[in-house]
């Protein structure tokens, strides 16, 4: 009878996962995380064939975890953009190692800012359809200028800069919303 395996793929992505959420990509190493999991670096290695293939799948599934997270973001605003905009930022202050990962290094492969944004839920692509649906003449052109401010929102938040309430980021994202608009 074969021997049963116990350190299943699913284990190392998810054990790797966490520690990817908790302490950042850069501390996913062969050994750490041989040690959270209880064995040696051996079921890692005979499951993946380098750290690189391991750290795409976690890039795959934090990709995920952003397009969950967005899909199930509860707001009551219904100007386009601001639903994104506070997921995005609140995302940035609850999974700040993912949202670094995701958003702010360089390791998006071929993907752009946008891509990764729009993802599988088409976020993006809703809102700039609602925007044109609301009248605006360039939803496209006003995504941009909105997700400037959004984006640089998400990285004060980051570094501690970032104090402003719900409310007062709603205001401010429906006052660029309607200057532009």
């Amino acid at each position: 009878m074969a021997r049963k395996e116990l350190i299943t793929k699913d284990k190392i992505l998810e054990t790797a996962f966490e520690l990817a959420r908790e302490e950042g990509i850069e501390s996913v190493t062969a050994r750490k995380l041989a040690a959270q999991i209880g064995c040696s670096t051996q079921p890692i290695f005979r499951v993946y064939a380098n750290m690189n293939e391991l750290y795409t799948e976690i890039y795959e599934r934090a990709i995920d975890s952003f397009g969950d997270y967005y899909e199930n973001f509860k707001s009551d605003v219904d100007m386009p953009f601001i639903h994104l905009g506070l997921a995005y930022i609140k995302y940035a202050k609850e999974e700040r190692k993912l949202f670094q990962l995701l958003f702010q290094s360089d390791n998006r492969g071929s993907r752009s800012l946008y891509e990764l944004l729009n993802g599988k839920t088409g976020a993006v692509s809703r809102e700039i359809n609602h925007a044109a649906a609301a009248g605006c003449k360039n939803p496209s052109g006003l995504f941009m200028k909105m997700w400037i401010f959004i984006h640089g929102c998400a990285c004060m938040v980051l570094t501690g800069d970032y104090d402003l309430t719900e409310e007062e980021t709603i205001d401010l994202l429906g006052d660029i919303y309607k200057s532009c608009s």
